[in-house]
């Protein structure tokens, strides 16, 4: 028989279990629902939510009511301590998410399912990769598109040859803010990329002089531009028109996200003048990206396999969001990655 899975979830905000409520009326709510962690535990048969966390005692009550979770702290040590969950769903403010993945890799958690932003430096990013590897913890990040069948069915085309060679790859994501929204861009530039290496950085930043604090940036700042050299040669872009879209061009044609992922578009290069015509985009199913992700957890977990999103993916993307602001800071200057600053701390006061 089939092992079933504890699951215990830290932070019981938005992400954490609320947003569900949020999004259920809006227009494209099946692209996503069940969204958020505790709904997508709650969904998944092979996992069991056994207890819940948060320093507010009232949501704690509240959010371990509706899931009928066994138990509820306001401690997340304790919780760890005492229930000795597989899985830890980390879905609090960014400034706490590397203190706690830090302690579930070194107390037994062999499962994270972490909330983006990673965290809020390379420093904390190298700590927790360090400490996943170490006691082979099966990593995904929540970065749900990712997981979903749209945009791997566009990653398949870009590489299988549908789209011909693969020159580059843009973002119509808008100015947005680093950490709180381009943590899902640069996910998804790295994922149509192939998940290659990218060699170098470019970009503009929102920032004024009075948000810096020595290595901190105490904002969240927007991409007025931004581009990537992965090592295969595609070039990737974040622009500041908005949409939620991503393109993939090749010289044998181009695929688009519409509508925020409702649909895509597919246009091929026809001869002998080079236009492109319309073509009916490959048929795929709408599937959370939630619980594709936490299904995915359960099947590393099962055969020992790495993850779809796993902690070296999520570190690489979040590098990239850094490099962008570090190469703002140096005037537009190309900046090299690995990236050498890597106590460059970005992130609210509130946070």
């Amino acid at each position: 028989m089939s092992k079933t899975y504890s699951a215990a979830l830290i932070g019981c905000g938005r992400m954490g279990a609320t947003i569900d409520d949020e999004v259920r009326n809006h227009p494209n709510s099946y692209l996503w629902l069940p969204y958020s962690h505790a709904a997508g535990y709650r969904a998944v048969d092979r996992t069991r939510l056994v207890a819940v966390s948060d320093v507010d005692p009232e949501k704690v009550e509240r959010i371990k009511t509706s899931y009928e979770a066994q138990a509820g702290y306001t401690d997340y040590r304790e919780m760890i301590e005492k229930e000795r969950p597989d899985i830890v769903s980390i879905a609090t403010r960014p400034a706490t998410h590397a203190e706690i993945a830090l302690f579930a890799a070194e107390h037994g958690v062999k499962g994270i399912y972490c909330e983006k932003p990673l965290c809020c430096s390379m420093e904390e990013a190298d700590a927790i990769l360090r400490a996943c590897e170490k006691h082979g913890v099966k990593f995904n990040y929540g970065t749900q598109r990712r997981y979903m069948p749209l945009y791997r069915k566009m990653r398949e085309m870009a590489h299988n040859g549908d789209l011909g060679k693969v020159d580059c790859i843009i973002g119509h994501c808008g100015v947005g803010s680093a950490l709180w929204g381009h943590t899902h861009t640069t996910d998804m530039l790295l994922f149509l990329a192939g998940d290659a290496d990218v060699e170098w950085v470019q970009g503009s930043i929102n920032a004024k002089p009075e948000d810096w604090e020595g290595e901190r940036l105490n904002t969240d700042p927007g991409f007025t531009s931004a581009y990537f050299r992965f090592a295969n040669g595609i070039h990737a872009y974040i622009v500041a028109g908005g949409g939620f879209e991503f393109e993939v061009s090749g010289n044998g044609g181009k695929t688009r996200t519409l509508n925020n992922g409702d649909v895509a578009q597919w246009r091929k290069m026809t001869e002998p003048w080079h236009t492109l015509k319309e073509t009916p985009f490959p048929e795929v199913a709408h599937e959370s990206g939630t619980i594709n992700g936490i299904r995915d957890i359960v099947a590393a977990l099962d055969t020992g396999r790495d993850t779809a999103g796993n902690i070296r993916l999520a570190c690489k993307s979040q590098e990239m969001i850094f490099a962008v602001i570090e190469s703002h800071r140096r005037g537009g200057a190309g900046i090299r990655l690995p990236l050498e600053n890597r106590d460059l701390y970005v992130g609210r006061k509130d946070w």
